[in-house]
């Protein structure tokens, strides 16, 4: 098999750190079938991560329904300036049920002007 880093490689920073990540919201991230479920990468702590990842999402305007998963971006969809590693990058993400609007939570700011942050500069 090819290699593979393992799951505990993904999130190497404790659950308060999500208190300084990006927030942003995007209509619409239909393709969920990609996204990891916290428990794979972080096990019994993932409410920790999670109860943060809510407070964040809430004051981006997330009315609290949906599933917080997980979504990784590859190194190469980021400029090569921001000088990612080769691991990428884990997003914190939660799809609203009601409109189907993205919340999402991000250890860099996100070179993408698509998106719309609440603290961003966007």
């Amino acid at each position: 098999m090819a290699y593979s880093i393992s799951a505990n490689e993904v999130i190497t920073y404790e659950p308060e750190a999500l208190r300084s990540f990006f927030v942003y919201s995007f209509e619409w991230i239909d393709n969920l079938l990609f996204l990891q479920s916290p428990q794979s990468l972080v096990g019994l702590r993932a409410a920790d991560y999670e109860a943060i990842a809510k407070e964040r999402f809430v004051e981006c305007g997330w009315e609290g329904n949906g599933t917080i998963q997980l979504l990784w971006l590859p190194s190469f969809v980021f400029p090569l300036s921001l000088n990612i590693q080769p691991t990428g990058i884990a997003i914190w993400h939660v799809k609203q049920i009601e409109d189907g609007v993205s919340f999402l939570l991000s250890p860099i700011q996100l070179p993408f002007p698509e998106l719309s942050g609440k603290d961003n500069d966007t």
